[in-house]
């Protein structure tokens, strides 16, 4: 649950932001008229994501446990993929995201409302879309879907809160410290996806080792235990793990970790977010 809570404020702030700096745009601009376009590409882009959750979800239960587990591998490795895309994509061009926002927004204005709304339901639909993927790939890998929806709806609905206090100016939060110690721990989350989408796969017998294992730690840290369920629902970490799991987790989060948590120079990238509310 609290894995998927950091990835639903994560997520969600991200989104928040955009919209924020969207309604900042129009509202310097003086077209408040085009807002409803925004509105509608937001909730066509929640409902985009909740779709998609519901065919992955649906579409894996008619399916064979080799055809299952291929699916659910696939698919975990892909959000992995997504998840890191979006990690490093925000650590380059947050100092620049109003500027190109704004630029989008008044690029849409000379079509009309309706290309605004356009420009919502991509910059949204896109966060949401990942994030739904992502949950889906985090819930399979924890063999649970209450607690992992719950923990997402909770940190969803924190963002929106921040993101609506630091859009009117209540709150200023030091976003560049948080989207850096924030895309630490989703490295570290996905890591565990990951390796879990290689036991998947494993299974379905598409890669090779799953008899040979790293270690087994299963006497000390029984799954069956609250704190086997805490490590495997907070960092995907399995008691017995094969060397193709291990090896892939220490390739992916090792890395990720050195380019996440290295010091982005001296330009500051907190302004252009921050800001917003004063455009």
């Amino acid at each position: 649950m609290t894995a998927n809570l950091l990835i639903g404020l994560r997520e969600g702030l991200e989104a928040s932001l955009v919209v924020g700096l969207l309604v900042a745009a129009l509202v310097r601009a003086g077209r408040r008229d085009a807002l409803p376009a925004v509105a509608a590409g937001v909730a066509l882009a929640v409902l985009a994501s909740i779709g998609l959750g519901a065919v992955l979800e649906l579409t894996s239960r008619d399916m064979t446990f080799r055809q299952q587990e291929l699916f659910g591998g696939s698919l975990s490795i892909v959000s992995v993929g997504l998840v890191t895309w979006m990690v490093l994509w925000m650590r380059r061009v947050a100092r620049d995201l109003r500027t190109d926002l704004g630029a989008r927004v008044d690029a849409a204005l000379t079509l009309g409302p309706l290309a605004v709304g356009v420009v919502a339901l991509l910059a949204v639909g896109r966060e949401g879309l990942e994030t739904a993927l992502f949950l889906w790939a985090a819930a399979r890998a924890t063999g649970s879907s209450a607690g992992p929806l719950a923990g997402a709806a909770v940190g969803l609905a924190l963002a929106v809160v921040l993101g609506y206090l630091v859009y009117r100016g209540a709150l200023r939060l030091d976003l560049r410290r948080f989207f850096t110690w924030s895309g630490a721990a989703l490295v570290v989350v996905a890591g565990g996806v990951l390796a879990y989408g290689v036991h998947d796969l494993q299974e379905a017998g598409v890669l090779p080792g799953l008899t040979t294992l790293a270690f087994d730690v299963s006497a000390a840290v029984p799954p069956a235990s609250w704190y086997g369920a805490l490590l495997k629902g907070t960092v995907g970490f399995t008691p017995a793990t094969t060397v193709l799991q291990a090896v892939a987790w220490v390739l992916y989060v090792v890395p990720m970790l050195l380019v996440v948590l290295r010091p982005a120079g001296t330009r500051r990238t907190q302004p252009a977010l921050q800001d917003a509310p004063a455009a």
